[in-house]
Protein backbone atom coordinates (compact mmCIF):
# COMPACT_ATOMS: atom_id res chain seq x y z
CA UNK A 1 0.00 0.00 0.00
CA UNK A 2 1.36 3.21 -0.97
CA UNK A 3 2.05 5.93 1.95
CA UNK A 4 1.05 9.18 0.18
CA UNK A 5 1.80 12.42 1.25
CA UNK A 6 0.37 15.62 1.22
CA UNK A 7 1.12 18.95 -0.92
CA UNK A 8 0.11 22.18 -0.66
CA UNK A 9 -0.69 24.47 -4.46
CA UNK A 10 -0.58 27.89 -4.12
CA UNK A 11 -2.21 30.22 -7.07
CA UNK A 12 0.46 31.63 -9.10
CA UNK A 13 1.32 34.98 -10.87
CA UNK A 14 -2.15 36.46 -11.99
CA UNK A 15 -3.48 33.31 -10.65
CA UNK A 16 -6.95 33.03 -8.44
CA UNK A 17 -8.09 30.13 -5.68
CA UNK A 18 -6.71 28.20 -3.46
CA UNK A 19 -4.37 27.40 -1.55
CA UNK A 20 -5.18 23.75 -2.15
CA UNK A 21 -3.77 20.62 0.07
CA UNK A 22 -3.88 17.93 -1.95
CA UNK A 23 -3.67 14.01 -0.40
CA UNK A 24 -3.70 11.15 -3.07
CA UNK A 25 -5.68 7.92 -1.33
CA UNK A 26 -6.00 4.49 -1.99
CA UNK A 27 -9.70 5.21 -3.43
CA UNK A 28 -8.12 8.48 -5.41
CA UNK A 29 -4.61 7.85 -6.61
CA UNK A 30 -4.62 9.67 -10.04
CA UNK A 31 -2.75 13.10 -10.49
CA UNK A 32 -5.41 13.60 -13.32
CA UNK A 33 -2.76 15.65 -16.13
CA UNK A 34 -5.30 16.90 -19.25
CA UNK A 35 -2.79 19.18 -21.07
CA UNK A 36 -2.82 17.97 -24.48
CA UNK A 37 -0.94 15.13 -23.90
CA UNK A 38 1.93 13.83 -21.74
CA UNK A 39 1.87 14.60 -17.80
CA UNK A 40 2.31 18.39 -17.31
CA UNK A 41 5.78 19.36 -15.12
CA UNK A 42 3.23 20.27 -12.59
CA UNK A 43 1.25 17.45 -12.38
CA UNK A 44 4.50 15.11 -12.32
CA UNK A 45 5.72 17.54 -9.70
CA UNK A 46 2.27 17.00 -7.45
CA UNK A 47 2.89 12.83 -8.40
CA UNK A 48 6.35 12.84 -6.73
CA UNK A 49 5.86 14.72 -3.77
CA UNK A 50 2.87 12.79 -3.01
CA UNK A 51 3.58 9.27 -4.30
CA UNK A 52 0.13 9.22 -6.60
CA UNK A 53 -0.08 8.29 -9.90
CA UNK A 54 0.82 10.36 -12.11
CA UNK A 55 -2.24 9.85 -15.02
CA UNK A 56 -2.24 11.26 -18.67
CA UNK A 57 -6.25 12.14 -19.04
CA UNK A 58 -5.81 13.13 -22.53
CA UNK A 59 -5.15 9.65 -24.45
CA UNK A 60 -7.11 7.54 -21.43
CA UNK A 61 -10.02 8.30 -19.06
CA UNK A 62 -10.71 7.45 -15.49
CA UNK A 63 -13.52 8.01 -13.31
CA UNK A 64 -13.89 11.19 -11.42
CA UNK A 65 -14.17 9.29 -8.34
CA UNK A 66 -10.30 8.08 -9.05
CA UNK A 67 -8.79 11.84 -9.27
CA UNK A 68 -7.19 13.21 -6.33
CA UNK A 69 -6.46 16.13 -8.50
CA UNK A 70 -7.19 17.02 -12.62
CA UNK A 71 -4.10 19.15 -13.73
CA UNK A 72 -5.38 21.16 -16.83
CA UNK A 73 -4.52 23.65 -19.31
CA UNK A 74 -7.59 25.87 -20.07
CA UNK A 75 -7.48 29.55 -20.27
CA UNK A 76 -11.30 29.40 -21.44
CA UNK A 77 -14.59 28.07 -20.03
CA UNK A 78 -15.19 24.28 -21.06
CA UNK A 79 -12.23 22.22 -19.01
CA UNK A 80 -11.94 25.11 -16.30
CA UNK A 81 -15.64 24.29 -14.21
CA UNK A 82 -16.38 20.62 -15.63
CA UNK A 83 -13.52 19.21 -12.66
CA UNK A 84 -14.64 21.15 -10.04
CA UNK A 85 -18.30 21.04 -11.09
CA UNK A 86 -17.69 17.02 -10.31
CA UNK A 87 -15.86 18.31 -6.67
CA UNK A 88 -12.47 17.64 -8.03
CA UNK A 89 -9.73 19.54 -6.84
CA UNK A 90 -8.37 21.07 -10.04
CA UNK A 91 -4.75 23.12 -10.80
CA UNK A 92 -4.86 24.92 -13.77
CA UNK A 93 -1.62 26.02 -15.41
CA UNK A 94 -3.57 29.24 -16.82
CA UNK A 95 -4.03 32.44 -14.93
CA UNK A 96 -7.73 32.33 -14.90
CA UNK A 97 -10.57 32.92 -12.95
CA UNK A 98 -14.20 31.91 -12.23
CA UNK A 99 -15.83 32.81 -15.67
CA UNK A 100 -18.18 31.00 -18.11
CA UNK A 101 -21.36 28.62 -17.89
CA UNK A 102 -19.54 26.35 -14.96
CA UNK A 103 -18.59 29.49 -12.87
CA UNK A 104 -20.66 28.80 -10.09
CA UNK A 105 -18.50 25.60 -9.16
CA UNK A 106 -15.28 27.16 -9.36
CA UNK A 107 -14.59 27.69 -5.84
CA UNK A 108 -11.14 28.83 -3.62
CA UNK A 109 -11.48 25.66 -1.93
CA UNK A 110 -11.37 23.41 -5.06
CA UNK A 111 -9.82 25.46 -7.73
CA UNK A 112 -6.45 27.03 -8.13
CA UNK A 113 -4.96 28.71 -11.38
CA UNK A 114 -1.26 30.25 -12.70
CA UNK A 115 0.19 27.18 -11.37
CA UNK A 116 4.08 26.70 -12.07
CA UNK A 117 6.39 23.46 -10.26
CA UNK A 118 7.33 25.88 -7.92
CA UNK A 119 4.28 26.51 -6.34
CA UNK A 120 3.69 23.02 -5.32
CA UNK A 121 5.10 22.73 -1.96
CA UNK A 122 4.99 19.55 1.06
CA UNK A 123 2.53 20.67 3.15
Amino acid sequence: MPDYKSVTVTKGRGGWGGPLTITPTDERPLIYSVTGGGIHPVAQRIADLTGGEAFDGFSSSAKFEKIAVAVIDCGGTARVGVYPMKKVLTVDVHATSPSGPLAMFITEELFVSGVKPEDVQEA
